[in-house]
């Protein structure tokens, strides 16, 4: 329950985790839904889940292409001088 109340409120990580979930229920598709949500929320472990599905011909070559975008979008958004600055500070 409040692994779906924590994807449901946006956090890309519970939407993850929730595909793992689905896919140990034997829920492929909805499986693969999370997965393309948690990626387009910029969720790198998702993108690479969603691959090894598009690989098994569980997702469509659209779907996956448009994933790879909405994730590339997603991660841009999160760009920043600031972010920059602050893992230059954490590899120290």
């Amino acid at each position: 329950h409040h692994l779906e109340q924590a994807a449901i409120g946006g956090h890309p990580n519970a939407r993850h985790n929730l595909a793992i979930f689905e896919w140990k229920s034997g829920r492929t598709e909805r499986t693969v839904k999370h997965f393309i949500i948690a990626a387009n929320m910029g969720n790198d472990e998702s993108l690479e889940s969603l691959k090894k599905c598009y690989g098994m011909g569980l997702v469509s070559k659209e779907k996956f292409a448009a994933a790879l975008r909405g994730h590339q979008t997603a991660v841009d958004a999160m760009k920043s001088p600031h972010r920059d600055k602050a893992k230059a500070a954490l590899r120290i």
